[in-house]
């Protein structure tokens, strides 16, 4: 008796431990489906947050509904227990907010409609980071294949390249800013080349198609006269850079109206070379390319000067092509520098290779007297340079003296490069298109093969000049002082009236 007693407890006790480790089993395999189905909700939860790349292709189509369909998540808003009852227009009205799945939305409202808890489920879409995302990209892939018939003539650059070269975009390393670009100098490559690298405003809404313009014009330019293009940078999150070579020798602005001269002022050889020079490289771009290239911003601040004083003429964002030169077309939108603008191109927006003349003729200009297009500092009458320039420009040599910048010496064996500059600077800012002259014979004026333009055309009346859309870092004027500068910009402009163009408003 005792044995069975004692057997049917070992029974007992056996069975009790199968019957745990069952349990033990049971437990184990739930457990382990659980942690299966967490681990693959957190891994749908976690893959909809990620952006799909862009792919041209349509076999991705139905990933990319679906991936979008899941890239949503849940904000909850569940009203707190001791104040589910409070006024909803009183600001003591508590809430608890939660990030949560759908899994945890769905167990959440069976939950909530048992205990009768208050709850506001708002759904917050995530897939807007994936559609940014995608829309780099696509803006990336329409850049490459843009670039595409020209991108193996130049060096393509990483964005890691270009930010050791200018050393993280340091302020000491800034060549230049314009309107919409930043120009560092900087160090590429294994022998450490001197380049100057154009960074474009990201944010300008404009800026992949002023991009690929530059590009793809600069690329095609090979002239002694014209900055050559070395490369490029494409970032879908940084932005866009073009490399070019870096002249050591400084602006023509800088030589001419710098604040802190350094050395004695250009001597006329220097000045006339430069002129010869410019003229050139206008020519080649009206003339020497598969397409005529207008430059639209011809100033001394986009001529630069080598160790040699040979003029590279640079900058070539607002540059645009013409079907033919002397083939004008409108443009929407007017851009350049107050006191260069053709008045054709000023008023009507009319653009064609003479806009290029008429800004040449200023710099001419500039070159002779030292004068800046606008100095409002300047006695009245003498404010605008081509107005007061314009009785004297008749004169031919007569106006040497009373053009000459004083502090040039004068020398008898620079009157004929002299002259022919003043004929070749009253030709080019004739206000009549039609009148005004081509890039090919305002270089032969300069270089005095052939007799100047004043003996055989009748010069127009008007000398006027256009409209600003620059910038300049170290003006700030108010509207008052916009409103003064735009109205010495367009003296001798006929049937202008103030209230024409308000500025500021």
């Amino acid at each position: 008796m005792m044995s069975f007693c004692s057997s049917q407890i070992t029974c007992s006790d056996d069975s009790k431990d199968v019957s745990n480790a069952l349990a033990k089993d049971s437990s184990d395999i739930k457990g382990h489906k659980l942690k299966i189905f967490l681990k693959k909700t957190m891994s749908e939860f976690a893959l909809s947050c990620v952006g799909v790349a862009f792919d041209g292709n349509n076999d991705h189509n139905g990933l990319r509904k679906t991936t979008l369909q899941h890239n949503k998540a849940w904000l909850l808003s569940e009203s707190v227990a001791e104040f589910a009852n409070a006024d909803p227009q009183s600001v003591h009205s508590s809430f608890r907010f939660s990030f949560c799945s759908q899994v945890e939305v769905d167990s959440f409202t069976i939950s909530s409609s048992a205990t009768a808890t208050a709850a506001t489920v708002l759904m917050v879409n995530l897939e807007y980071e994936s559609q940014v995302r995608e829309m780099k990209w696509r803006k990336v892939y329409s850049l490459e294949k843009s670039i595409s018939p020209v991108v193996n003539t130049l060096i393509r650059f990483s964005y890691d390249e270009i930010l050791s070269a200018t050393h993280n975009f340091s302020r000491e390393r800034v060549l230049g800013r314009g309107a919409l670009s930043c120009v560092f100098r900087g160090r590429v490559g294994l022998w450490r080349t001197a380049v100057a690298i154009k960074r474009l405003d990201k944010e300008d809404k404009e800026c992949d198609k002023a991009f690929c313009r530059e590009l793809m014009i600069a690329s095609s330019l090979h002239s002694t006269n014209i900055v050559p293009l070395v490369g490029f940078c494409i970032d879908s999150e940084e932005g866009l850079f073009l490399v070019y070579k870096y002249v050591s020798g400084g602006s023509l602005e800088h030589h001419l109206h710098g604040r802190k001269k350094r050395g004695s002022p250009l001597p006329w050889s220097v000045r006339y070379k430069v002129a010869i020079g410019i003229a050139e490289a206008v020519a080649y771009l009206h003339n020497g390319t598969e397409r005529c290239v207008v430059h639209r911003d011809i100033k001394p601040s986009n001529i630069l000067l080598s160790s040699k004083k040979i003029p590279k003429l640079c900058d070539f964002g607002l540059a645009t092509w013409t079907s033919a030169p002397s083939v004008p077309f409108l443009c929407k939108a007017v851009k350049g520098t107050f006191g260069y603008l053709a008045p054709e191109y000023f008023q009507h927006g009319k653009v064609s290779d003479k806009i290029d003349v008429y800004a040449l003729g200023v710099v001419l200009l500039e070159l002779l007297t030292g004068r800046k297009p606008i100095e409002a500092k300047r006695p009245p009458g003498e404010q605008n340079l081509v107005s007061w320039a314009k009785p004297l420009l008749t004169k031919g040599k007569g106006a040497i003296e009373d053009l000459l910048d004083p502090q040039v010496k004068y020398s008898w064996r620079y009157t004929d490069q002299m002259a022919r500059t003043v004929d070749a600077a009253a030709a080019c800012v004739t206000s009549e298109e039609s009148r005004r002259p081509s890039i090919g014979e305002i270089l032969a004026i300069l270089k005095g093969e052939v007799e100047p333009v004043l003996s055989r055309r009748r010069m127009s009346g008007y000398f006027g000049n256009g409209y600003m859309i620059d910038y300049y870092p170290q003006l700030h004027e108010t509207n008052n002082e916009m409103k003064s500068h735009l109205a010495l910009a367009m003296l001798g402009v006929p049937g202008y009236e103030e209230d024409d163009f308000p500025c500021g408003r």
